[in-house]
């Protein structure tokens, strides 16, 4: 359920984004220049020993090459953008919204790492947005090339950018298939990154308290 919700927010996501799908594709303010990511395809294919003229791969560089329009659809987008809509609750006390679903593209190795991001903040004068905007949050940061620390700086960032709230704390816990189908081979392991703003950074027992509720299951 939860990797059909990510998929179907990510549909959305690049449907907003997607200009006229011409090549090359515009996808936002960047342009995915499909005809050389094929014929780079192609080039990878002959490396491997591979014919790209035979029938199981015919098709395979223009399917890489739209995968890409996907992939790269938030590169140059600000993800706080995605926080176009806001709320004045005066009894809001801390939101936590967690197990975002998020697949992201690691710029080492161009290899998926897929997971789940976990957001709090405290709202400042009761200053809230809603809730699917976190969600939208994480998946424009992830649209792109990424490392999985920055991705979660981006994902506090937004939230300070467009609510100013008193404290921020996002958790993202990924398996990254660049240490789990080569290199070391390790399936199973996760790396978890965390970034504090505001009273959350400042605050080493009201941090502990949220990274508590991050962590329950």
């Amino acid at each position: 359920m939860e990797s059909v919700q990510h998929f179907s927010r990510l549909t959305t996501l690049v449907q907003d984004l997607k200009a006229k799908d011409t090549d090359p594709a515009v996808v936002g303010p960047v342009e995915v220049d499909r005809k050389k990511i094929e014929s780079a395809v192609r080039l990878i294919l002959e490396a491997i020993g591979e014919d790209p003229d035979r029938e199981g791969l015919l098709e395979t560089p223009d399917r890489v090459a739209r995968m890409w329009t996907e992939l790269a659809a938030g590169q140059v987008a600000d993800p706080a953008d995605q926080i176009s809509c806001e709320f004045f609750e005066s009894s809001a006390g801390v939101v936590l919204v967690k197990d975002i679903g998020f697949s992201s593209t690691c710029e080492h190795h161009l290899l998926p790492f897929v997971g789940q991001a976990h957001i709090a903040y405290l709202p400042r004068e009761g200053r809230i947005t809603g809730l699917s905007k976190l969600a939208r949050v994480v998946d424009i940061a992830a649209a792109r090339l990424q490392v999985q620390e920055r991705l979660t700086a981006q994902i506090s960032q937004a939230l300070v950018d467009k609510l100013d709230p008193l404290g921020v704390i996002v958790m993202v816990q990924a398996e990254h298939t660049c240490m789990t189908v080569r290199g070391i081979k390790k399936p199973g392991s996760s790396t978890v990154t965390i970034d504090s703003r505001g009273c959350y950074k400042e605050d080493a027992a009201l941090r502990a308290e949220i990274l508590n509720l991050l962590s329950r299951h």
